[in-house]
């Protein structure tokens, strides 16, 4: 299954809806494109809902660190967004769960930004 991601926009957040599987090739260079999009576009506050995604390999992990990284040096915050079993369990074995701001619903992911750019 190719990997889809789908931008929108809610209170001035940009939330990537992202279906799929998160792997070594094509699908880790569009994640990586669509962030430095909207970086591009001076949009720094980014959720990536990873609902849809039913498998990440560890390129798709590094990947993620990657664009958490960039988005952090462009003076942003990346969060994650309604994790699956199998991603939460991989971000929990790589200890990652520590880094990421991970949300279980929009409303709080998307209200969490509030306070961070409040600062």
């Amino acid at each position: 299954m190719p990997l889809t991601i789908q931008p929108r926009e809610v209170s001035h957040v940009t939330i990537l809806d992202v279906t799929g599987r998160i792997v070594l090739g094509d699908e880790i260079h569009d994640l990586r494109d669509s962030i430095r999009s909207l970086l591009d576009q001076g949009k720094k506050k980014i959720i990536l809902n990873l609902a849809g995604v039913d498998y990440i390999d560890s390129s798709g992990v590094g990947e993620l660190v990657g664009c958490y990284t960039t988005v952090r040096n462009a003076g942003g915050e990346l969060k994650l967004l309604n994790l699956t079993q199998k991603v939460k369990d991989v971000l929990h074995v790589t200890k990652l769960y520590t880094v990421f701001d991970i949300k279980d619903d929009e409303f709080t992911a998307v209200k969490s930004f509030d306070y961070f750019f409040a600062k």
